[in-house]
């Protein structure tokens, strides 16, 4: 494990997937961060690379070769080096192997990065394609907010606030993690998401090029709460696992692929294209209060 802080905020992050474990506000005493009971879900906060989402029979086609990944990618299973740290951030990096290159065939250089200011963290992603030929990938956060935050408080008690009114549907996930062809009505002319556990009895709230780049987390009932920022993060989802106590709000750039894809890669909806010797960053950050 590898430890960062502020002297307000501290965050924990292990080497597997490069991923959040905890994220301590030192004045709080609070953990905001889901523990991850494997009863439930036994994860925190994991990184989404190459893909985000579910690929049709985890499977994708490209230059008429067909290549097998999991859900969400292989990252989120993978062991990071440590590239660089200092009191108040860490950089990890993932490169390819011979291992990615059989199931994901580029030469590429992936580094989540960590920094603490005060009670914020920002996490970012920069991906670089070392290939001489156009790289294409996906990626995205999936950290898991504990909920109930604070005693007293109970899951129906939360609620997300966008920083814009948003006219938006939820895009639903059908089969098999995939996408269902046309959204349903959800965000109506508000800028409020009342939570509710059985909110997520069909899997994860997947959205679509929100107006808002902002979220928060909140109650009426304590000042306790947090905010995400997700600009340049064209999709967004919502999850929980059944029954579980936490929130995931997940800044994503890339999706699921929809129920009618052809599953060629290169038109895979939300893929990024990345030319040969170029980087791509990504950033999102949560404030915690």
């Amino acid at each position: 494990m590898f430890t960062i802080e502020s002297h307000l905020l501290r965050a924990t992050i292990q080497p597997k997937g490069a991923e959040l474990t905890s994220l301590f506000h030192k004045g709080h005493q609070l953990d905001y961060l889901w523990d991850a009971d494997p009863a439930f879900w036994a994860k925190h906060s994991p990184v989404l690379f190459p893909v985000v989402g579910a690929l049709k029979d985890e499977t994708y086609l490209l230059g008429g070769k067909a290549y097998r990944l999991p859900r969400h990618g292989f990252a989120r299973d993978s062991m990071f080096a440590v590239e660089q740290q200092e009191f108040d951030r860490i950089s990890f990096l993932l490169k390819d192997s011979e291992a990615t290159q059989s199931v994901y065939p580029y030469t590429f250089e992936f580094r989540i990065m960590y920094a603490v200011v005060e009670d914020s963290l920002a996490v970012s992603y920069k991906v670089t394609n070392n290939g001489k030929e156009p790289m294409y990938f996906s990626v995205g956060g999936h950290p898991a907010f504990k909920l109930p935050l604070v005693p007293g408080t109970s899951y129906a008690d939360y609620f997300l606030r966008f920083d814009q009114v948003e006219q938006a549907g939820r895009w639903p996930i059908v089969s098999a993690g995939l996408l269902a062809t046309n959204d349903v009505p959800l965000l109506q002319d508000t800028d409020r998401l009342p939570l509710t556990k059985s909110l997520f009895a069909k899997d994860a709230l997947v959205f679509k090029k929100l107006k808002s780049t902002r979220v928060s987390l909140l109650t009426d009932k304590f000042s306790r709460g947090l905010t995400v920022d997700f600009p340049g993060f064209p999709f967004l989802g919502i999850w929980a696992a059944k029954d579980a106590d936490f929130i995931c709000i997940e800044p994503w750039c890339g999706i699921a692929d929809p129920i009618d894809t052809d599953q060629d890669f290169t038109r895979k909806e939300g893929i990024n294209k990345l030319d040969a010797g170029a980087t791509f960053t990504r950033t999102w950050s949560v404030n915690t209060f």
